[in-house]
């Protein structure tokens, strides 16, 4: 059932009462008033003054005398805790009578104008003349004395002001209202939890004094007692200039560690800007080192491949073309059919000569009875010992000619004499180096090497194994033992 003449007496809303209060039966009603507190005893608990519970409390008359001279004086308040402050009785303000509250156009169109409004002690609105608070009074409509209606809510009116007459809150509360009011009830509570444990232990002390009081000093104890107390607060006058002392050598080595604290802070960024400039400067190291190292690797396998490259293989390329043996493509030799130029002869024979002689110092080997004079085509033997002499090694093809044939002839001789020593000198070093011809006198592997009185043929022959011998000299000289 929707009444709005019933509000909320908190947010001033339209109530609907529950079923159960509507229809409440005279054993309920009872059973409810039965149930609230007396008006009484509230009323004393709540208007009890500070000196009535003091009264109440079995503490010592000196205590008590205490509590009284702090009470009067003027800073008695402000020793209190801000929480006991709040609890102190606030003489200065006006009664509750006195006061007054702002109310809404809402409200005041919905209350009656003939109620002068007052203010609770919790700050809610009840009208003066009015038994029923609650209600308020729409004169559009009118409700009949003695229905069931407005029996009920007389009922209900006269519980919810016997009820707000009990209690500190006007009834009835909507919902929400009511949860507001249990957390504050709930807040009041723990606070009054521990104002009780305050009271509790206030009242321990009292007791502890009362049994210090009840041991009965006699006054020489009383007076050792002063005396000793007055040693302690000497001492203790003593300690706490100690501690003063104390406190300002602290501080003065405070100031010293502070000073010395901004030095080392000083040093520690000088010495990390010179790390950072060391590390710049390693970095920057190890990036020059790192270069240099790859240039050396590059350089090192370039040494490495010119170290396995032989610049004598080729500067002096020694092979065959047909039945001749050539060095630099030059051919050495002559045969029937196939004219042989005697400059190209003569050339082969230069660069035949100067290789032997390269061969000599590449080995640092010194011939006794000859000296090697290579001139290109007009290479020549010179002898050194005996009978001096000079020949050449280099032919020509005309008949008038022979006795130069004949020098010629001793100057190839010369060189195979030569190329012998240096055969000879290898296989003393290096036995294991093996020649496949054999030189003996003008022969090297069996043929002559003289052209006079020889066929071109034979000559040639010979002259392809003095190249071979010639090859495996420089061979084991350059990749040997000696290489």
């Amino acid at each position: 059932m929707s009444n709005p003449s019933i509000i909320c007496q908190q947010c001033k809303e339209p109530l609907q009462l529950d079923v159960s209060l509507v229809d409440l039966a005279p054993s309920a009603y009872d059973t409810i008033i039965a149930s609230l507190p007396p008006r009484s005893s509230s009323t004393h608990a709540r208007h009890a003054t500070d000196a009535e519970k003091l009264e109440l409390l079995s503490a010592s008359p000196s205590v008590k005398e205490i509590w009284r001279k702090n009470q009067g004086s003027p800073n008695a308040v402000a020793s209190l805790s801000p929480k006991a402050q709040g609890k102190q009785p606030q003489n200065s303000l006006a009664s509750p009578h006195e006061s007054f509250v702002l109310l809404q156009d809402s409200v005041v169109h919905h209350t009656p104008s003939v109620t002068t409004p007052t203010r609770s002690k919790k700050g809610s609105i009840k009208t003066q003349g009015s038994p029923n608070p609650t209600l308020v009074s729409k004169p559009p409509e009118t409700v009949a004395p003695n229905s069931p209606l407005s029996h009920h809510l007389r009922s209900t009116v006269r519980l919810f002001n016997l009820i707000s007459s009990r209690t500190d809150i006007d009834h009835p509360l909507c919902a929400e209202c009511t949860q507001i009011l249990l957390a504050s009830l709930q807040r009041q509570l723990d606070e009054t939890k521990k104002e009780r444990d305050g009271y509790i232990a206030f009242e321990k002390e009292v007791r502890k004094e009362r049994e210090r009081e009840s041991q009965g000093l006699t006054q020489e104890e009383a007076q050792k007692k002063i005396e000793k107390l007055k040693y302690d607060e000497q001492l203790a006058i003593e300690q706490l200039k100690e501690a003063e002392r104390e406190r300002l050598q602290l501080d003065k080595e405070l100031k010293q560690l502070e000073q010395e604290e901004e030095r080392l802070e000083r040093e520690e960024a000088d010495f990390w800007r010179n790390h950072n400039d060391n590390i710049l400067s390693a970095d920057q190291q190890n990036m020059q080192l790192a270069q240099l190292r790859a240039a050396y690797a590059a350089d090192s396998a370039v040494l490495e491949k010119l170290e396995r490259t032989n610049v004598y293989n080729d500067a002096f390329c020694i092979g065959h073309d047909g039945v001749f043996g050539t060095i630099n493509g030059l051919r050495l030799g002559r045969v029937p059919g196939v004219p042989v130029e005697w400059a190209e002869i003569n050339a082969a024979w230069g660069q035949t000569l100067l290789l032997l002689h390269t061969i000599a110092r590449k080995l640092d080997y010194k011939f006794e009875n000859y000296r090697l004079v290579p001139m290109g085509s007009f290479s020549r033997i010179e002898r050194t010992t005996g009978d001096k002499a000079s020949y050449e090694l280099y032919g020509s093809g005309h008949m008038g000619r022979l006795l130069h044939n004949r020098r010629f002839d001793f100057g190839m001789v010369a060189f195979i004499d030569c190329l012998k020593c240096v055969v000879d000198y290898i296989k003393s070093q290096d036995p294991s180096v093996d020649f496949p011809h054999q030189i003996s006198k003008d022969k090297i592997g069996e043929v002559s090497i003289k052209l006079q009185f020889n066929q071109e043929e034979a000559w040639t022959r010979s002259l392809r194994h003095v190249l071979l011998a010639l090859k495996i000299c420089l061979k084991w000289a350059t990749n040997g033992v000696n290489g």
